[in-house]
């Protein structure tokens, strides 16, 4: 069985999607929709060329211009899927979102109701953003009132849908300028009873934390202590200004600094070969006369192509220490070889990182 995702879409599939179609798409030929999707260019199509694929395909099918005879047609597919077919969730439905996306930009009104049902089988986060960018303020009206939505992957899609930065999806500048205006969403979901919608509305903070900090940091002062789930929001939502050392959250966390000390800090690994693992060693402790919240972090800071180092930052810990409490911490950091960083052999280094405070670096080697 491949391991590819792009074999998602595979013969199998296309088979049992055949007999979907045959129940739900009038005039619909299996030999004609087989013959337009296996190409000569099918087999060098990745996973979104594919997808992309199979939303054209099924369009010879559907009726000439998305409208009302469109969505009729979406439901009794979700219908048949649903009892017959295929379980919820499958990543090879996305060609489904992409279907509205691309065919029902100027049906406004049928396209979001489409989006509605197509969502609760298969996310429609990134079909949704062609509709803000064309529709932006009945688009925002609209996800609103998703968020009081009885289905959570309905709720989810407000938030998710609308990320200021969500990752792989098409960019909305007005979100990244000003953000406030998703803040009803938020109002709505923070305290959510499904964990997966309160994770969106946390990745949603997390990303307006990158352009507009305060923003965050003033919501996190109002939603304090409303309830665990919407402290764990907030955390979350925090994760980008705590691992840079941001005053303001540092303050609302009260993690300061000043009475804990670092000391032996200790690469033991010197040189580490590319495949092997750095391995480092420090000892911490509260110098102060009051239990102190302790965030641990380390730093590598990775040679670029260009010689500079930038820094990447990993938690290690968080938690109480008792007046006159230390701790030694052993940590190791694998230099594998992985497809999202290049490694590039030269100079290193290592740091500390207490309550946001860079304490103390050390260097050493990456080498071939």
């Amino acid at each position: 069985m491949s391991s590819l995702l792009k074999d998602l879409y595979s013969p199998a599939f296309y088979d049992r999607l055949s007999g979907s179609f045959s129940h739900t798409l009038d005039g619909f030929d299996k030999k004609k929709f087989k013959r337009s999707l296996f190409t000569d260019a099918f087999e060098s199509m990745e996973l979104k060329e594919r997808m992309k694929h199979t939303a054209r395909c099924m369009h010879q099918f559907m009726p000439g211009t998305f409208g009302k005879a469109s969505l009729t047609i979406i439901n009794k597919v979700l219908d048949r899927w649903k009892s017959h077919e295929f379980p919820k969730g499958g990543l090879e439905h996305m060609f489904l979102p992409d279907y509205i996306e691309t065919y029902g930009l100027n049906d406004y009104n049928n396209s979001v109701k489409a989006l509605e049902q197509v969502t609760q089988y298969i996310s429609c986060e990134f079909a949704v953003r062609p509709f803000l960018l064309n529709y932006y303020e009945p688009m925002l009206a609209q996800m609103v009132r998703w968020s009081t939505h009885k289905n959570e992957t309905v709720r989810r899609l407000a938030s998710e849908g609308s990320r200021p930065r969500l990752p792989w999806a098409m960019s909305i500048p007005d979100l990244k300028k000003d953000p406030r205006v998703v803040l009803p969403i938020f109002e709505n979901l923070k305290n959510d009873p499904s964990e997966t919608v309160r994770r969106s509305v946390a990745n949603s903070l997390n990303d307006i934390a990158k352009d507009h900090p305060d923003l965050v940091i003033t919501i996190a002062g109002k939603w304090k202590g409303i309830s665990a789930e919407v402290d764990a929001v907030i955390k979350h939502g925090s994760r980008t200004l705590l691992k840079k050392g941001h005053a303001g959250i540092l303050s609302h966390y009260g993690l300061e600094s000043k009475q804990l000390a670092l000391s032996q800090l200790k690469v033991q690994t010197p040189t580490v070969s590319i495949g092997d693992s750095l391995r480092f060693q420090f000892t911490v402790k509260n110098n102060g006369k009051a239990v102190q919240t302790v965030r641990l972090e380390y730093g590598i800071y990775y040679l670029k192509a260009n010689g500079t180092l930038a820094r990447k930052v990993f938690k290690i810990s968080e938690r109480l220490f008792q007046p006159g409490e230390s701790m030694t911490i052993d940590r190791s950091q694998s230099f594998k070889l992985i497809t999202t960083r290049v490694f590039y052999p030269g100079a290193h280094q290592v740091s500390v990182i207490v309550n946001g405070e860079e304490k103390a670096a050390a260097d050493f080697v990456l080498k071939q």
